[in-house]
């Protein structure tokens, strides 16, 4: 018997499990880790609330951890609670999905100020993530700004402009919700150093921002090359580009505006102890495609800024770390040690990246131990008796069943679930 870990209950990690089970079947022992009491990880804390198709992927991660060869081990924090070192006397193979948490830093002057938040903070707030419950955004301004080109600064450009209405059907937390009905926010402007050829969003999720009840985007015409100039673009950018052309034409009558600012850099965040303006430097493409600052620059008013500029894996004590991941040849760390997912390649991709990513790990594994060859390491048994020794006590599926029947139980009217946002209340749930 074979018995594997796998550290992170994220789309990567379940991929990875899922290969991995369908590899070895009943000839090894899949353990899938996390250092909080509940699975699925970005699912759960990264995608938006009111994308709840998006998140319905976690049934498939369901009939993973279901299956007979794979057991979720919540409440283990794999650095603090046992070591990468540890993980392998105990398991054949450790695979780290560890995701990218934490926000990469813009490097200008004044983004510590009050009121500067990372997109991993505010999406984790709305989306209660237990560190960042406590977050409170400053929503009392009229002006916000959100930095960045992708799908995760439009995610916080339309969470930032939709009436509570909106959100019926979401799993956005309560307290998340009320303070956004509060907001007095009018403004949301999304900066982006290029122009719309060169941006990383979708079209399903640009598309909505023309459909929001008292929000319409703005776009400069200017901004755009010649239409004939979309024909030359990869089939998913022109499909992109499409509907922001159509925003440009859209008529400014609804309360709130989400302002495309292309070939916008930001220089600086200013304010009297607080963020008040973002100083911005125009751009131009060079050849390359890559902006060049023109020294031009004016201000954009702002009391929250978002930054939603990328995102880094978090660091483990003994394992080479560069760049934001994991150092790694093609998944493979070290001897018996692999990494996929965001972990493994930076923070790029959508969720079903992941799950190549995650049977090529798997075939590397398969053929370094092919399924049929001994093992003789403990596994879980012993895992759980080292854990118990330390005092920690983790979760299982179980558990995990028993939280989402209490979140689902006290939703409110239309909603999926009431989320709990700290860990003491999920560990309460199931009685820890």
């Amino acid at each position: 018997m074979r018995h594997f870990a796998v550290v992170g209950s994220g789309p990567a990690g379940f991929y990875t499990a899922e290969a991995l089970e369908k590899a070895y079947g009943d000839q090894a022992r899949v353990d899938i880790l996390d250092r909080y009491p509940v699975p699925y990880g970005l699912i759960r804390f990264g995608v938006a609330p009111d994308h709840q198709s998006l998140k319905a992927v976690s049934k498939r991660y369901d009939k993973v951890a279901e299956s007979a060869g794979v057991d979720f081990i919540g409440n283990v924090s794999v650095g603090r609670d046992v070591s990468v070192a540890e993980l392998l006397d105990l398991y054949d193979a450790v695979i780290l999905a560890t995701g990218a948490p934490h926000d990469r830093k813009l490097g200008i002057a004044g983004e510590d100020l009050p009121g500067v938040v990372g997109s991993a903070e505010f999406v984790g707030w709305y989306n209660g993530h237990p560190d960042f419950a406590d977050l409170d955004p400053p929503l009392s301004g009229t002006h916000a700004a959100v930095i960045g080109n992708g799908n995760v600064a439009l995610d916080c450009a339309r969470i930032l402009s939709k009436t509570r209405h909106e959100f019926e059907g979401s799993d956005i937390v309560a307290h998340a919700l009320d303070a956004l009905d509060g907001s007095s926010i009018r403004t949301v402007t999304i900066l982006g150093r290029r122009g719309p050829h060169q941006i990383a969003m979708t079209p399903k999720e640009l598309g909505e921002l023309g459909h929001l009840e008292d929000a319409v985007p703005v776009i400069e015409a200017s901004d755009f090359p010649p239409v004939e100039a979309d024909e030359a673009l990869e089939p998913g950018l022109r499909k992109s580009v499409g509907p922001l052309r159509g925003f440009s034409g859209i008529e400014v009558n609804k309360g709130k505006r989400i302002i495309f600012d292309f070939f916008a850099r930001p220089v600086a965040i200013e304010g009297d102890g607080k963020a008040e303006r973002i100083i911005v430097e125009r751009t131009v493409l060079d050849d390359k495609g890559s902006a060049r600052g023109t020294g031009e620059t004016y201000a954009v008013p702002a009391s929250l800024v978002v930054s939603a500029i990328g995102y880094s894996t978090s660091p483990i004590a003994d394992v080479p770390f560069e760049g934001g991941k994991f150092v790694n040849e093609g998944g493979r760390i070290s001897d018996r040690l692999y990494a996929v997912g965001w972990a493994r390649r930076g923070p790029s991709g959508t969720i079903g990246t992941n799950r190549p990513d995650g049977y090529e790990v798997a075939d590397q594994v398969a053929a370094a131990m092919p399924p049929g060859s001994a093992g003789n390491r403990p596994g879980a048994t012993g895992l759980k008796a080292l854990l118990e020794q330390r005092g920690i006590m983790p979760t299982d599926y179980d558990d995990w069943r028993k939280i989402e029947e209490t979140e689902t139980g006290r939703a409110r009217p239309g909603s999926p679930r009431e989320k709990f946002v700290r860990i003491e209340e999920w560990l309460r749930t199931v009685g820890r």
